[in-house]
């Protein structure tokens, strides 16, 4: 039975939702589940947890839990990472309130725009720490990573380390199934082919039986019948001709066009959320307490049902030689024309015995792969700066941030970027300045 590192399984929630994908294939009720947290706390809510998923399903796995994550690692045959490194405080505090001293609003903040390039400073390093581990204790592991900026740290993983990665994310299945609600058909009855970059990936097909049902997705604008919370996808739609991957509050912040602050207008217009990710955190650390009782409440019986995750897809398939077509994020060998070589593409992979195969897409739309280049330009220069150690790249990454750039001078981003740093303190690497 193989061996499967949870790899910050104090997410309790997340790990409950994989947890019972997993174990949900009789294949894999014997699989050994390794759950590794620094908050013992939060693991012990995990493995009480686990062990109920476990019962729910009459499954046996053997689980064990530890905060050394050499032992978790020592010998798995996967590893599923789902680590925020910084945590809400002092991570996410930091990446939202400095940027607002300077009037810079973000609304997710942890895939672009200034908040997704700190984010990524203090995670790629720990990423390939954790990949140097894993050469030396588990070298033929698959790693799947569910840690964003994700485009920004599996590209990182695959120029620095020999470890095989693909990045995962639920944007390309949970906008169809949206997307499939607001046209009335069943999300079983359509087939799509999607591509592009990760939270920036484009529906290149949307059918059912041979019909194009892009006609009908443009219906709901038509209609007046697009959702208060998705206004920012649909107007793009009627101006790129495809629908995007990612959420309106996501979009917002990674385009000059939505969140300005001398436009207040377009913030209602749009109903953008700003601060929205901070609002999340914020409710789930009041809400954390009382979930962790029920949670472990042994009278309380832990309902399971499949997510729409592609971890569990991709185990059961490289495991039983099942093929499945599942959408990853991996380096771009030739599998997109018109986006850079090595950068990281998100892309239908087939996975069966013979591992997980990225399908070449060819070019993209023009205008597609151009709004693309404007985010790739970013994750370029942060994984350089990460890499390197050079800090002139951190303030390269943010001037050509599109949203940054849309709101400040120059000045003001280098400013910006020195007291992120400063704030940051050793959540960072030390740059070199030859300034």
């Amino acid at each position: 039975m193989p061996k499967i590192s949870f790899i910050g399984a104090g997410s309790t929630v997340f790990a409950k939702n994989l947890l019972g994908d997993i174990l949900s294939f009789p294949e894999l009720h014997d699989a050994e589940i390794s759950l590794f947290d620094i908050d013992p706390e939060r693991l012990q809510t995990s493995e009480v947890v686990a062990r109920k998923v476990a019962e729910t399903l009459d499954a046996s796995p053997r689980i064990e839990t530890t905060t050394d994550s050499e032992r978790s690692l020592d010998g798995a045959d996967y590893a599923i990472c789902m680590i925020q490194v910084g945590g809400y405080r002092p991570g996410t505090v930091t990446d939202f309130e400095v940027p607002k001293r300077y009037g810079l609003r973000q609304t997710i903040a942890d895939t672009l725009g200034i908040g997704g390039i700190m984010r990524g400073l203090r995670t790629i390093p720990v990423l390939l720490e954790m990949a140097s581990d894993m050469e030396r204790l588990c070298p033929d592991v698959t790693f799947l990573n569910y840690v964003n900026p994700m485009a920004m740290n599996c590209w990182a993983l695959a120029r620095a380390s020999r470890i095989r990665t693909v990045g995962l994310c639920h944007s390309v299945q949970g906008t169809a199934e949206q997307l499939a609600r607001d046209i009335g058909v069943p999300i079983g009855e359509i087939n799509y082919v999607c591509a592009g970059i990760n939270h920036m990936a484009f529906y290149l097909t949307f059918e059912r039986a041979g019909e194009d049902l892009y006609p009908r997705i443009r219906q709901v604008v038509e209609e007046d019948r697009v959702p208060d919370w998705n206004r920012v996808r649909y107007d793009l739609l009627g101006r790129l001709g495809y629908f995007v991957t990612e959420s309106s509050e996501h979009l917002a912040e990674y385009l000059p066009y939505f969140i300005k602050r001398d436009r207040p207008d377009l913030i209602e217009r749009y109903n953008v959320p700003l601060d929205e990710y901070i609002r999340r955190c914020e409710e789930q650390i009041k809400g954390w307490q009382s979930l962790r009782r029920e949670l472990e409440d042994p009278t309380v019986t832990l309902p399971v049902e499949r997510s729409h995750e592609y971890g569990s897809l991709i185990i059961h398939s490289l495991e039983t030689g099942e093929p499945r077509v599942v959408y990853g994020n991996v380096p771009n060998e030739h599998l997109i024309d018109d986006l850079p070589l090595g950068c990281c593409v998100e892309v239908p992979c087939l996975v069966d015995k013979n591992g997980i195969q990225p399908t070449r897409i060819g070019s993209l739309p023009p205008q597609l792969a151009a709004l693309m280049q404007t985010n790739v330009n970013v994750q370029a220069l942060t994984v350089e700066a990460a890499l390197t150690g050079e800090r002139e790249h951190v303030y390269h990454a943010a001037m050509l941030d599109p949203h940054t750039a849309a709101e400040l001078d120059l000045d003001q981003i280098w400013s910006l970027v020195d007291d992120l740093i400063e704030a940051h303190g050793d959540w960072l690497p030390p740059f070199t300045d030859d300034r």
